[in-house]
């Protein structure tokens, strides 16, 4: 019998559905790109966090022992102050009962505020030799550190030994530092001190180009001449005696404020600078202790000297350039009436902590930082804020997911197993056994592939049923192949009803307004049941409290990597799902492709909603929110033909993923419902919600982190994590096969599983969470079918 709904004709003006399907697919691309732009930004924040804390890119080498033969004697002989004229070394020593108090390895949030005290009590300058990374990560206490007085220089970015690196390294190092403090106290430096530096005869050939090439660029190279060596932790007193310079000399004199535990240093300044005051010493910075020696000294008068053709030791006098010019520094502007080191020698003028006005001989070194240079510095310390932000938010994040992943899947496990033995017990039972008639809706849209593939499978089935093909719009000649192959087939039980193009919700309530009897079982048009699969699902209807039945769907076409894919995903994901919502009496889907329902109920609660993508979860939602039990049939089995390409895939799990999300909004007044809506709202919705939507999200995260940590932390520590979660999955996997009775070898596609699949469906999710956000609609949209899902018996 075949009922047709009159067509008004063949054009007609688009139907709002169509409309916003429209709208809906020409943004789509942008939200994929906006997808992916999202892992990338994630993947950049990471990358940054780690090169601020010296996982990517680090390099622990230290170069010991090396020869100098190439160092000039002069040099290695000389003061701890090394500049460059015209690519000849000039070195100066500090004035005499004068220290120089430097400070490496910092900022640290710890010690240096502590030091920044100290010296603030005592009312003593120092410097500070800061590495980039640390200064972009805590600016506040370098804008203190600068606004107190103190002088800062560059000590590399990642704290690397610059005699390894290359020139481009070299270079890299300088600029970063030069921004984060550009960033931080919006100036720039020409003070360097290289890490693992120490006295001037520790200079080798590997490092004394790096000087000269520093040098050449304006940089004045800054060594020490008493180290007190506090790193070794020897207690106070050492640290005070080796500290001390020997006589009445000068010395640069380093101490640490990071790079470890500093708590006997703390305890050792106070009393030091105490000492050393008592002994008549003066505490200045670099730039004072040359600026100290161009006004106490007459200027060097040699004619070689001045011209810059000589090495030489400077002890009084000569200043060397430490203003750059060619090839500056970032954030220097020769010719631009900044302060430098001559003009301050002095000792006029105030410093006002951000570099801008008049900067004092005790920060000559310092330059203010303007133009392309200042915002990129604010911009790197803004994006380091967020890296610090990020980073940790989302390793606690992991930490949560992953426990709840693992509770999912011992929850699962032991559901699954209880599920299993009450249900094939030899004395369970629904009840009396379902004999009576039922009636199956096929909606169908151009569906001529699978059609009669359809109808075969169910010709065979051992239960009565009475089949309704609903044609919705198809124009591939459906509804005729579906006559054409009931009547080859020698069934009298089929009706074909075609109607106007208006989505799978309208078909499947078209389908249920002319059933005929008070069970519907609804599947798709390209599905396949076995012969007692409707038998199996109706038996359930026994009990009156159940209202509706999800069967178990299967992939047909499981022999391509895609469909393998969706094979694991289907048994263990869904139906290993689907076997523990059953227990808790919180099933929130039944699955399109088989699926039962007392007439009564899907009519008491609207029918089927086209306000939402996945109808199947927003009528399995409604029904228990009107009291009734939804249950699992795990032995009523369908055959259905999954996604075969990558599109495909993509455009159906973009349909669920959202449908999923609205059908959750629309029902959100579960949450505060009292009874059965409130019992799924409280129960059902916090697992969707957690186990559908923010453990998918999350998941690739996973991997990010992983790959992340293989490459710039522990390679073999964070392959074992993967393949210890790896196993678990597997051995979920595995148990999930066991219950269904499937074959293992599919399995072996589950590590590519993991490292594809499971991406694509983060982007697909994210996809869908940027649509529900900006307010996009989307249709029922068709897959294209090969028909390749035959009878069971072809598919397994």
């Amino acid at each position: 019998m075949t009922t047709t709904t009159p067509s008004r004709g063949r054009r007609r003006a688009p139907t709002r559905m169509e409309r916003a399907a429209g709208k809906a697919a020409a943004l789509q691309r942008p939200r994929v790109i906006l997808a992916l732009l999202l892992l990338l930004g994630l993947t950049c924040v990471m990358l940054l966090d780690g090169y601020l804390r010296a996982e990517v890119g680090g390099d622990q080498r230290v170069r010991d022992g090396a020869s100098a033969s190439k160092v000039p004697d002069k040099v290695l002989n000389g003061g701890p102050i090394l500049t460059f004229r015209n690519g000849q070394p000039v070195t100066q020593t500090i004035p005499k009962k004068t220290i120089v108090l430097t400070f490496d390895d910092g900022p640290n949030p710890t010690y240096t505020p502590t030091v920044l005290k100290i010296l603030k009590k005592y009312d003593v300058p120092a410097t500070f030799f800061l590495v980039g990374s640390m200064v972009s990560r805590y600016p506040d206490i370098v804008k203190q550190m600068v606004s107190q007085g103190n002088e800062v220089g560059i000590h590399t970015f990642t704290h690397v030994d610059l005699s390894y690196q290359s020139d481009a390294r070299i270079k890299r190092e300088m600029e970063q530092t030069q921004l984060a403090l550009a960033g931080a106290a919006g100036i720039t430096t020409t003070l360097f001190r290289a890490p693992y530096s120490s006295e001037t005869d520790a200079i080798d050939n590997y490092s004394y180009p790096v000087y000269k090439t520093l040098g050449a660029e304006g940089y004045t190279s800054v060594f020490v001449d008493t180290d007190s060596d506090d790193w070794k932790q020897p207690g106070v007193a050492k640290i005070i005696k080796w500290a001390t310079p020997s006589g009445t000399s000068g010395s640069s004199v380093l101490f640490h404020d990071a790079g470890g535990v500093r708590s006997q240093t703390m305890k050792a300044l106070p009393t030091y600078i105490a000492k050393m005051k008592a002994k008549g010493y003066t505490f200045t910075t670099v730039s004072g202790a040359i600026a100290k020696n161009a006004a106490t000294q007459r200027p060097v008068t040699s004619t070689g000297a001045a011209a810059g053709t000589s090495t030489g030791t400077v002890t009084a006098g000569a200043q060397p350039s430490a203003a750059p010019t060619a090839g500056a520094p970032a954030g220097t502007a020769p010719g631009s009436g900044q302060t430098t080191v001559g003009s301050a020698a002095g000792g006029s003028g105030n410093s006002n902590g951000n570099g801008n006005g008049r900067i004092s001989a005790l920060q000559a070194a310092h330059r203010e930082a303007t133009g392309m240079t200042l915002y990129e510095g604010k911009s790197l310390i803004w994006a380091v804020r967020v890296a610090e932000w990020v980073v940790p938010g989302l390793a606690a994040g992991l930490t949560v997911v992953g426990v709840a992943v693992m509770s999912r899947f011992g929850m699962m496990l032991i559901l699954a197993r209880r599920h299993y033995r009450q249900r094939n017990k030899r004395r369970f039972s629904w009840g009396a056994t379902v004999t009576r008639p039922v009636t199956v809706i096929v909606p169908a849209y151009n569906e001529k592939e699978c059609i009669a593939n359809t109808l075969e499978s169910l010709a065979k089935s051992t239960h009565p049923i009475e089949i309704i093909v609903v044609d919705d719009g198809s124009s591939d000649g459906t509804s005729e192949i579906a006559r054409e192959a009931a009547r080859s087939f020698g069934m009298n039980n089929v009706r074909v009803i075609r109607q106007e193009n208006a989505g799978k919700p309208a078909a499947l309530n078209n389908g249920v307004r002319n059933a005929s009897y008070d069970i519907v079982i609804m599947m798709d048009g390209d599905t396949v049941f076995e012969p007692d699969a409707v038998h199996q699902l109706v038996q359930p209807f026994a009990d009156p409290e159940v209202g509706a039945v999800a069967g178990n769907a299967k992939v047909g076409n499981r022999n391509t990597v895609i469909g393998a894919w969706q094979h694991i995903e289907y048994v263990m994901g869904f139906n290993l799902d689907r076997r523990m919502y059953d227990l808790l009496r919180c099933m929130p889907t039944i699955p399109g492709a088989i699926g039962a329902f007392r007439r009564e109920a899907v009519l008491a609660v609207g029918g089927m909603s086209e306000d939402t993508l996945a109808e199947d979860t927003d009528i399995t939602i409604a029904l228990h929110r009107e009291g009734w039990r939804v249950v699992y049939q795990e032995h009523a089995r369908a055959w259905t033909e999954a996604p075969a390409s990558l599109k495909q895939l993509w455009s159906q799990r973009y349909r669920w993923s959202y449908g999923t999300m609205q059908a959750l909004w629309k029902h959100r007044k579960s949450l505060t419902d009292k009874g059965p809506s409130g019992r799924f709202g409280r129960v059902g919705m916090p697992l969707v919600v957690i186990f559908q939507i923010i453990t998918p999200v999350f998941a690739p995260l996973i991997d990010v982190f992983t790959v992340y940590s293989m490459i710039f932390v522990d390679f073999w520590a964070s392959l074992a994590m993967w393949f210890a979660v790896l196993g678990i999955q597997l051995f979920c996997a595995a148990y999930a096969f066991r219950l269904d009775r499937e074959k293992y070898r599919y399995l072996m596609m589950l590590p590519l599983q993991q490292l594809a699949y499971r991406q694509m469906m983060y982007l697909v999710l994210i996809h869908s969470c940027i649509t529900a956000l900006t307010g996009g609609r989307l249709r029922w949209q068709k897959l294209k079918r090969t028909g390749e899902v035959g009878t069971p018996a072809g598919a397994s």
